[in-house]
């Protein structure tokens, strides 16, 4: 049961509270079919809670997907596509797609095999700190928003027990840019064959 169900089964046994109160005072003469209309309302709405799969995330998004425990609110889907820095847009409902009136049909919309342009992320400024595992650059922490932060951050990797052999950052626009480079990234030789 998710919240907006909720919200919709208490309003309509509100509703129907309302009636049993109205007849209580026997003032007025019952709107027989509109208590009825109401209470079926409520049966469906009610139907629907029980009928509908617990809700794994509190994404409203995807409330039954995968489960990222680390993410706030519990959806691998949407915590994927925020790390990546991916700005989808919402689903939108049935009725907004519908044309104004009636007799107008809506254009269809073909997909390309290229996307559509308002489908593509927008590009965003971010500083990517790296270190070097010993075979390649790797990502260490979260990209940051600032310059400085990402600086600050690598600077405290650096004086860690146990630093990597360099460390780098990039500024990711649109494409990557190394902006500096800490230490030395060592490889290892490769293992001799004639032992």
């Amino acid at each position: 049961m998710n919240h907006a169900q909720l919200v919709a089964l208490g309003r309509s046994l509100r509703v129907a509270g309302e009636h049993g109160q109205r007849l209580d005072n026997a003032d007025t003469v019952p709107h027989v079919e509109e208590i009825r209309q109401d209470l079926e309302r409520s049966l469906a709405l009610l139907n629907d809670v029980i009928s509908t799969p617990k809700p794994t995330t509190r994404c409203p998004e995807h409330p039954t997907g995968p489960v990222d425990p680390d993410a706030f609110d519990g959806c691998l889907l949407c915590e994927t596509r925020r790390r990546a820095g991916l700005r989808t847009p919402r689903p939108r409902s049935a009725d907004s797609s519908a044309p104004a009136s009636g007799d107008e049909a809506a254009p269809l919309r073909v997909q390309s095999k290229y996307g559509i342009r308002s489908d593509q992320p927008e590009p965003r400024k971010r500083w990517i700190p790296e270190m070097w595992n010993g075979q390649a650059w790797q990502m260490c922490g979260t990209p940051r928003q600032s310059e400085q932060e990402a600086r600050h951050y690598l600077e405290e990797l650096r004086r860690s027990p146990d630093a990597a052999s360099a460390y780098r950052l990039v500024y990711a626009y649109t494409d990557h840019q190394v902006l500096r480079v800490w230490g030395q990234p060592l490889t290892s030789p490769p293992p001799s064959a004639g032992l």
